[in-house]
């Protein structure tokens, strides 16, 4: 019988050097640099990203590239077409359109970002709450919440504006005062599945509050669904806040929004197409960056997807 130690022999430099670099593992990404690989990786959530970050820049820069205002008149150039002078043309009193789209922009994006980031405190707050507590006092407040979703938020735009005046202020309060209530749903659903985890019954044994346990270890841990309904949530309030400057409900003349734009050149939609092109081209633009970016991140943050 053939002796086993003549069937092995030691390795040379240069093999073991080549066996360490085969068994060598990759550091393991956080969830957070994997749930941005993921995303980096879907076309259609980078576009919407880099989309949103062109347009976030230039309502920024936009009214200084020109050199009217928003509020500019000049009846002897109005409904001047898109050429050298005006990009976007003009409109009927001769206001520059291209100026006056940026400014829209900056009254549009901040509208919805405001709105969206008072929905989003407010809601994790209000959801988290009651899916930690539970029992009754999660009864009555899920109950307050089907009271507030039945109330349209036009209704208090119009009671607002009756108590405070138009503009832009009763608009942001009409939609934090209903729109946090698909936040907190969300939410509560999360921290339901959440706090039957192991790592937070241990929490508990160990003496933790609860507010501590609400603060370290549910809401970071529902992060995910929670960044991805604030993506959502912005698009729906910047249409809803151009839906009612459309009617007439929202900022008024000559403040510029994309609402009122769109408004002002419906009626000469068939003579002069580019007042009304111009600012429903940015509403569309926008939603579709968001909800891009939205379904993006709902990948990317969704374990069941990672491959």
């Amino acid at each position: 019988m053939e002796d086993p130690s003549l069937l092995f022999s030691p390795l040379s430099a240069t093999e073991k050097e080549a066996a360490a670099e085969s068994t060598a593992y990759a550091p393991a990404a956080s969830y957070w640099e994997d749930a941005w690989l993921r995303l980096k990786q879907n076309k259609a959530a980078m576009f919407g990203l880099i989309t949103l970050s062109i347009l976030l820049f230039m309502a920024i820069i936009g009214p200084w590239i020109s050199s009217y205002t928003y509020y500019e008149t000049q009846l002897s150039l109005k409904n001047t077409p898109p050429c050298g002078t005006f990009w976007f043309g003009t409109d009927e009193l001769g206001r520059d359109l291209f100026t006056r789209c940026w400014w829209g922009a900056r009254i549009s994006l901040f509208v919805g970002i405001t709105a969206s980031f008072i929905d989003l405190i407010f809601g994790v707050l209000f959801g988290a709450v009651a899916g930690l507590l539970g029992g009754k006092i999660e009864e009555w407040m899920m109950r307050l919440t089907d009271i507030l979703y039945t109330t349209p938020p036009l209704l208090f735009v119009i009671l607002l504006m009756v108590i405070i005046g138009s503009g832009i202020t009763p608009i942001i309060l009409a939609l934090a005062i209903t729109g946090w209530i698909n936040m907190a749903r969300i939410v509560r659903g999360q921290i339901l599945q959440i706090k039957q985890q192991d790592f937070v019954r241990a929490a508990y044994a160990l003496g933790a509050s609860r507010r501590r346990i609400l603060l370290r270890h549910l809401i970071p841990n529902a992060m995910g669904p929670i960044i991805v309904t604030l993506t959502l949530t912005i698009p729906s309030a910047i249409f809803t806040e151009a839906f009612l400057s459309f009617l007439g409900l929202g900022v008024q003349a000559p403040i510029a929004s994309w609402g009122t734009m769109a408004n002002d050149g419906l009626p000469a939609m068939r003579y002069y197409p580019w007042r009304l092109f111009f600012p429903a081209a940015f509403i569309t633009l926008t939603m579709l960056s968001f909800n891009l970016l939205g379904d993006g991140l709902r990948d990317a943050f969704d374990p069941r997807l990672k491959k």
